[in-house]
């Protein structure tokens, strides 16, 4: 398939660092990459190059002739007062001025088209005020509003931060059964196994600053892991000759007058070279993450009763008992607005206040009028006597935005954590923090790196009870790693409200799903709420469809005479594809290739070409098979 964006040697640097100096990357048609990275890789910023929404300090970018792109940014942005179909509205109507939406002539038919789009995600009460959604209904207007261009190319940045499963699900059925090319930021792994046709890590560890897999995610590790392991070999035979090098370089001066010049200069070309592999085979760094709990022995640190909750008459949940013991990992879920936030409140001892902020209406889809002040919750909670209960809030209002890094990790130049004083550079730098930010502002902070002060701050209060309400959002995948293996070894309970499907199917002991519909439910794992979901939304509709924004399916053609004769001629081109890859990968475990870091590059891409060829074909050919 034909090309559709290129980008060759594109770099970018601030004023006290850079980010990426040669980024070379091709997107083909209905190509689905993931695009991934540590914090501070400068995804974002690659992103927004690649939509033309902001310069590169070098290379070039070529785009196909009439290519029409659209963007979805982290933050969801609306002017003031707008409503979900002028938000929509408006955005087609600035790029019908700027001449990009030829096949739309007037507004009715901009009107037209935001209404058809909207209605296909799923979206009812287009009049709805943006400003009161909630996260997640925010995410689908931004997407909805993208959509509506029909693009050619869709660039999404961190899109399931806020969605629920049910909007994923959503998301990558509409990325996986349209006919655009997409590119997506994302740390979310069961997003990107299911959805990624390629998968395309920005870091320094590589060569050209990137390493591109065709497949889904786990074929992308297990690549990774020969690649970075081929590359750790090569440093191994390197290391070996330039102490071969040293040896001969030291010895007396006269002896040095009679070698040869060209030697010399291969000799410390081979120390250069040793440095960078030095530089790009260190570990990758991530956040030291681990919360201390108390020694507390009790079995039962929180046990409610017939808990039971309604806002806006609308009721949340009933008759819900819940217990929390120590080594127990309940995974709360339910879409948005089912009332997760408000069991979190209840299960802290915090109900909503007499003065609903706009945030707790958004949260809960209510409006001010419709919330009877002073609603009280039904049931009954018995806490351990001084239980300890630490919270991790998706908002992150606790942090200053105008607070100093160091002002927001500790007042004092240092920390007490189990026990011991640290330095704050000390603690800081667990966190991958330097020195010279901790003067910095919290609101210059990226949401990775806010995140990572968040957890900073709770790892210093012992807890018997962690309550994570969607601590993955803009976490590395790296810091994800660590993340998890601390929740996991915590000897507390922990609640763990999260969209992030691979940390639930790790982590949770028990899962508790909240309908929306005052309905709520357990279920042994993950997995088993998985197969059941889809049974248990039919009982909850008596047996009919379930409402779920709708996806646009192709319509079903008959093969025309040119598809029949690619069909006829597909398996031939697979076999040659097949023999390419093979080939590809004997020549990259010679010996010669494992000590030449060029060669080994240039045969990896290759073979990540021929893989990528080998993974269209195929799909080219399930789809033909089909419609035959």
């Amino acid at each position: 398939m034909a090309a559709i964006l290129t980008a060759r040697a594109i770099a970018k640097h601030f004023a006290d660092r850079t980010l990426f100096t040669a980024v070379s990357l091709s997107i083909q048609e209905r190509e689905r990459v993931g695009l991934i990275g540590p914090n501070g890789a400068g995804k974002s910023t690659l992103l927004k190059i690649l939509a033309g929404l902001e310069d590169a300090d070098g290379g070039t970018i070529s785009l196909r002739r009439g290519l029409r792109s659209a963007y979805v940014a982290q933050a969801d942005a609306f002017a003031p007062g707008a409503t979900i179909k002028s938000a929509v509205v408006g955005a087609l109507e600035e790029l019908a001025k700027a001449g990009k939406l030829p096949h739309l002539h007037d507004h009715h038919e901009l009107e037209l088209a935001a209404e058809m789009t909207l209605a296909r995600v799923g979206i009812e009460d287009m009049d709805a005020l943006c400003e009161g959604l909630s996260g997640g209904q925010r995410k689908r207007v931004s997407i909805a509003r993208a959509l509506a261009q029909e693009p050619d190319l869709l660039l999404l940045d961190e899109p399931t931060n806020h969605l629920d499963v049910e909007g994923i699900d959503w998301l990558e059925e509409t990325l996986s059964g349209n006919q655009f090319a997409s590119i997506v930021v994302t740390h979310d792994r069961a997003f990107l196994e299911q959805t990624a046709t390629r998968i395309v890590e920005l870091s320094g560890a590589y060569p050209d600053g990137t390493f591109s897999v065709a497949g889904a995610y786990g074929e992308f590790l297990r690549r990774k892991s020969e690649f970075l392991e081929g590359q750790a070999k090569q440093q191994q035979a390197l290391s070996a000759q330039v102490k071969e090098d040293l040896r001969w370089l030291s010895r007396g001066a006269k002896a040095r007058r009679t070698k040869s010049k060209s030697r010399i200069d291969a000799s410390y070309e081979r120390m250069d070279e040793l440095e960078v592999l030095k530089a790009r085979n260190a570990p990758a760094r991530a956040a030291q993450i681990d919360f201390s709990a108390t020694d507390r022995q009790t079995q039962k640190l929180l046990v409610g009763r017939g808990l039971g909750k309604t806002l806006g008459g609308r009721k949340l949940f009933e008759n819900l008992d819940i217990a929390l013991t120590p080594g127990s990992k309940l995974g709360l879920m339910g879409p948005n607005g089912a009332g997760k936030t408000t069991l979190i409140k209840l299960l802290t001892g915090e109900l909503l206040s007499d003065s609903p902020t706009p945030a707790m209406l958004a949260e809960e889809k209510t409006i001010a009028d419709q919330l009877p002040h002073g609603t009280p919750a039904l049931g009954t909670i018995k806490r351990a006597d001084k239980l300890r209960v630490v919270l991790f809030s998706q908002h992150r209002t606790e942090l200053d935005p105008d607070a100093t890094l160091g002002e927001a990790l500790s007042p004092a130049d240092a920390v007490v954590y189990r026990g011991q004083t640290i330095h704050i550079a000390t603690w800081a730098g667990m966190f991958l923090f330097g020195k010279d930010q901790l003067r910095g502002r919290v609101r210059s902070l990226s949401g990775g790196e806010q995140a990572r002060v968040h957890i900073a701050r709770l790892m210093l209060e012992p807890a018997d009870v962690l309550i994570l309400d969607e601590p993955t959002n803009d976490l590395d995948l790296a810091s994800l790693d660590v993340l998890e293996e601390s929740l996991e070894e915590f000897p507390g309970a922990v609640v763990l409200v999260t969209h992030d499907r691979a940390m639930l199917d790790r982590l949770a002991t028990r899962v508790l799903a909240l309908d929306g519909k005052g309905g709520a439910r357990y279920f042994a794992d993950y997995p088993q709420w998985q197969r059941l979901h889809k049974v248990l939304e039919g009982e909850g509709t008596q047996g009919a469809k379930a409402k779920a924004p709708a996806v646009v399916t192709p319509v079903k053609k008959k093969l025309t005479y040119k598809e029949q004769q690619e069909l006829a001629g597909i398996e031939r081109a697979i076999e040659i594809a097949e023999g390419e890859l093979g080939l590809a990968t004997e020549r990259l475990s010679a010996p010669n290739v494992l000590s030449d870091h060029r060669k080994m590059a240039e045969l990896g891409q290759a073979m990540a070409d021929a893989q990528g060829r080998v993974a269209t074909l195929y799909q080219r050919w399930q789809e033909l098979e089909a419609r035959k």
